[in-house]
């Protein structure tokens, strides 16, 4: 009997402990659980950093158990987001691919508990619905670039424009001023296309324009991969480019070979994104506090390829 009342005792136990949750797999070890919806590392240099930065912040080593999924398409970031409010993640961070789309998702994960951080790219959600967006100002990068290249005082402005990823964050705010330009007739559109962040499209369009015959002065490429690509159709071409040349040339994200260019004088401006979010978030979730503003912005600059030293290479520039 007494053997029997024993292993009656036990069962209970066991019964409430499973209860509880104590046998779920996220509490056992005390590990945050933290799942990341990016863009594919593939997406560019800034990318790539950005991808090795999250990983090597949200780490075992450092408390973490880290789950992540990339696309560049809305719906399959949507899909993931899903699944890992599903799967129980403690935390969400979410680079979207678009800004539209995400309130249902959000709004599920604020009803499961789980806390949501933007990094990278603001979506167009209400902000209770976040704890905190860490971020570039991607306009305020389109009018930096923008502003230095009215700067040069062109007695024209013919500008081809290679844009980003259609709707994402970094495409609408690195576009906008530039638009203003155009609507006010300061500067000519001679084409305006996406190249969705690839440098052999982006080299295809400014082969079109060539092959058109229509004239143009300025490339002004959304990140420095669609530069490069646009560069590349110009030497084939034999038109000459950067500081003393005929185009002139702009980019964005300051991966070190870019601003190698630029101090070569074959590029002319490369425009600051940083792809360090991580520690700023990883800093949030663990002390327990809300952050004095919801949307913490990333201090970024431009540099022209007439001032740029080796020095700020060493600092600023992304990768080898």
């Amino acid at each position: 009997m007494r053997k029997f009342k024993a292993l009656f005792l036990v069962t209970i136990l066991v019964l409430c402990c499973m209860l509880a949750g104590c046998g779920k797999d996220e509490k056992k070890d005390g590990k945050i659980k933290v799942g990341v919806v990016n863009n594919p590392p593939s997406e560019s240099g800034y990318r790539e950093a950005n991808v090795k930065d999250m990983e090597k912040v949200f780490s075992e080593a450092n408390g973490y158990e880290l789950k992540t999924f990339y696309s560049q398409k809305n719906d399959e970031q949507l899909q993931a987001a899903n699944g890992f409010i599903t799967d129980g993640v403690d935390y969400l961070l979410i680079s979207a691919a678009e800004t539209t789309g995400w309130d249902e998702v959000l709004k599920k994960a604020k009803e499961a508990g789980v806390k949501v951080y933007l990094f990278d790219r603001m979506i167009n959600v209400d902000e209770s619905l976040y704890e905190a967006a860490v971020v570039s100002d991607m306009a305020a990068e389109g009018d930096t670039a923008v502003k230095w290249l009215l700067s040069l005082n062109l007695s024209e402005y013919k500008v081809i424009h290679i844009q980003g990823a259609m709707g994402s964050d970094a495409q609408i705010g690195r576009t906008g001023a530039l638009d203003e330009q155009f609507a006010s007739g300061k500067m000519k559109k001679v084409v305006q296309q996406t190249a969705t962040w690839d440098e052999a499209e982006a080299k295809k369009i400014v082969e079109s324009v060539i092959n058109s015959g229509e004239d143009f002065n300025v490339i002004y490429a959304e990140n420095d991969g669609m530069a490069k690509g646009a560069v590349a159709a110009l030497d084939e071409a034999g038109i000459t480019h950067g500081v003393d040349g005929k185009v002139v040339v702009i980019g964005f994200d300051c991966n070190k070979w870019a601003l190698r260019e630029l101090l070569a004088g074959k590029w002319n401006y490369d425009g600051q994104c940083s792809p360090f979010q991580a520690q700023i978030i990883s800093d949030l979730i663990k002390s327990g506090k809300a952050p004095a503003s919801k949307t913490i912005i990333n201090e970024e600059k431009g540099f022209d390829a007439k001032t740029l030293t080796q020095a700020d290479i060493d600092t600023y520039g992304l990768g080898d």
